[in-house]
Formats: C-alpha cells, sequence, structure tokens
C-alpha cells in the first residue's frame, strides 16, 4: 500500500504532471518507459554508467531556472516533485524539422547502431542550452564535459564531438525558459512530501526548519 502526503507534482510535456501510488525507489526511467510509455529514453546499465538514458531536468535556484542532465536509471521518480523534465522527445519541431542538435549529429555521422543516441542527443541539448542565447561556440574541454557520462561503443565519439561543435552553427531554436519558471511557480513548492510504500518513506522537506526536525525525528534515515 502506497501513502503520499500530495501527489508528486513536475513539469512534463508542457503541463503540470501528478504521480501518487508509486513506489518510493521507482525510477524516472521505468515511469518513463512502463507508466508513460515514452520509449525515447533508453535503459543501457540499469546503474547509471553509460547514459543511454540521460534526460534533463530544471529547478528554480533564486528564481531563475537551472537545468542539469541526469541518469533517468538512478534517479528515483519522487525526487523530481517541484522541477520540470525534459526527454528527447521534447527536442521535435512543431513544423516537423529535427533540432539543430538533432541535426548536426546526422550531418556529422554521429549515430552508428543508435543505442546510446537518445543520451547523447540529451547532454549535448544541457550543453546547448547553456549557449543558446551567447552564440558561443562550447570549447574542447566543456564538450568533454558534457559528454563524460554517456558512453558510445560504435564511433569513436569523433563525430558526436564534431556534432557538438556543428549544432551552434545551425539556424537556432529558441528554449522558451519563462514558460517552464512560470509553470514551477504554479507547482507546491512549499508543502513537504512524503511518499510510503512497502514501510519505506521518502521525504523532501521544503525548509531547513523541516529538515532539521526530521533528522531529529528519524536520525536514522538516509
Amino acid at each position: 500500500m502506497s501513502e503520499t502526503t500530495r501527489p508528486i507534482q513536475f513539469y512534463f510535456r508542457g503541463q503540470t504532471h501528478e504521480v501518487a501510488g508509486q513506489p518510493t525507489t521507482r525510477t524516472v526511467l521505468q515511469h518513463l518507459r512502463e507508466d508513460l510509455h515514452c520509449t525515447g529514453t533508453k535503459e543501457g546499465c540499469a546503474e547509471g554508467d553509460c547514459g543511454a538514458c540521460t534526460v534533463v531536468v530544471g529547478e528554480l535556484r533564486d528564481d531563475q531556472l537551472e537545468l542539469k542532465t541526469v541518469n533517468a536509471c538512478i534517479q528515483f521518480l519522487p525526487t523530481l516533485d517541484g522541477r520540470a523534465l525534459f526527454t528527447v522527445e521534447d527536442l521535435k519541431q512543431s513544423d516537423g524539422c529535427l533540432h539543430p542538435v538533432q541535426q548536426a549529429m546526422v550531418e556529422c555521422h554521429g549515430s552508428q547502431c543508435g543505442f546510446c543516441t537518445p543520451g547523447f542527443v540529451m547532454s549535448l541539448w544541457g550543453l546547448y542550452l547553456k549557449h543558446d542565447k551567447d552564440g558561443i561556440t562550447p570549447d574542447k574541454r566543456e564538450i568533454d564535459d558534457a559528454l563524460s557520462g554517456n558512453l558510445c561503443r560504435c564511433t569513436g565519439y569523433r563525430p558526436i564531438i564534431d556534432a557538438a561543435r556543428r549544432m551552434g552553427e545551425l539556424p537556432k531554436v529558441e528554449f522558451d525558459r519563462e514558460a517552464v519558471k512560470t509553470a514551477l511557480r504554479a507547482i507546491d513548492q512549499d508543502t513537504p512530501l512524503a511518499v510510503t510504500h512497502a514501510g519505506q518513506t521518502f521525504h523532501a522537506p521544503r525548509t531547513l526548519a523541516q529538515l532539521v526536525q526530521l533528522r531529529t525525528d528519524l536520525p536514522k534515515a538516509r
């Protein structure tokens, strides 16, 4: 039996997505593939090593949208509460054109067997968003850092690195940060979350005082 103080809430596909009744250890990848049937995100190693399951998570910090790539296979679903989730399907353009990240991968022959490609695309998209406003081409160190969590056994990485350089040269695609920020502000960011399932409870305090109280009440919690 599962109990929650309120549903897990996060921004997904342009709207607030609510989840209840799931195990505390259900991963983001399991929810995407098994519950939502969004299969663009792949399971490679299921232990956070290969990066095939890479997604981008956004959250508000000082009212600014902070985006980072995470491994969906080891990210527990309740940790998305109050955040935004983006997967490879979100790069689809309304006019049917490829996103510059995807187009660069095509032009530079950055995919062979293709299983790792969605993860690389999301890592590159995270990098793309760092420079989509300033027009600066990421340097080698930035590219290496961005791709350090993704493994490919086919390409030898060179064409993927070429794609990382090429994507900034293609016509820009704007990312509507303000729309995401507005959606995240509308999600309950004040009420702490507690999800209980099969004798395990996941707590997400919202303030330092709430965290201190939890540590006092549950000194053995991890």
